[in-house]
């Protein structure tokens, strides 16, 4: 089940980029397994997914301490400066980073372990009350400070578009999310590389893939609708 699942997830991503004239190998996909049990994430793993999103750290590291050690890890959800210490060294990248704070704390910590970590800047494109990340207006000064921070590098940006019927009524916002990396990547600020977008969710991948998306998140298309009775924060 969940081996066609993800075919058809694979398929959907082909279509998506020869429709864009993009190439299938551009686009990463990220299985989200939040909330799932090792032994649905084990189906996903021998069906050749290699790149997990969680969402909480405790979760993450647990699902870590007892997975094939060559998944990579992707921290998706939103991250605490306090737990920030667990992941550090561990994540292959941080799509989260909301604030110039949180940027601060993982470099903090990035130093103290001697690594460089890999991060994306959220950006609360729609302007939704009840999500993270920085206006679009905020980014470039925040991209101008974050620059400077040593043990990190700025890869690119990540947002979760709204919540919608039809996924074309988020296109504009991918396109605009876009623009932005765009923009930014024509500053040629130092350590900044601005070659990853990290959008489009199980109902709106598609179009994310069509406006530029290299990572998509997918949870539900893969793993079913989520149960959080068993949540671990």
């Amino acid at each position: 089940m969940i081996e066609e699942q993800i075919e058809v997830v694979k398929k959907n991503i082909a279509a998506a980029c020869e429709r864009s004239g993009r190439n299938f190998k551009d686009v990463s996909l990220i299985a989200v397994s939040k909330t799932k049990p090792n032994e649905i994430l084990m189906e996903a793993y021998n069906s050749g997914i290699r790149l997990f999103g969680e969402n909480y750290v405790q979760e993450l590291m647990d699902k870590m301490e007892t997975l094939p050690s060559d998944i990579e890890w992707h921290m998706i959800g939103h991250l605490q400066r306090n737990k920030v210490k667990y992941i550090v060294g561990r994540v292959s990248m941080i799509h989260s980073v909301d604030s110039v704070r949180l940027a601060e704390e993982i470099s903090k910590e990035s130093i103290k372990k001697n690594v460089i970590t890999d991060i994306l800047l959220e950006i609360n494109v729609a302007l939704e009350a009840n999500k993270f990340g920085f206006t679009v207006e905020e980014t470039y000064g925040a991209v101008l400070k974050i620059s400077k921070m040593k043990g990190i590098r700025v890869r690119g940006l990540m947002t979760s578009a709204p919540n919608v019927e039809k996924a074309e009524e988020n296109r504009d916002y991918f396109r605009k999310l876009k623009q932005l990396c765009v923009d930014i990547n024509e500053k040629n600020i130092d350590n900044i590389s601005m070659d990853t977008l990290s959008m489009g969710m199980t109902n709106d991948y598609s179009v994310a893939i069509e406006e530029g998306a290299t990572f998509v998140r997918v949870g539900t298309a893969i793993f079913g609708a989520r149960n959080y009775m068993n949540n671990r924060r």
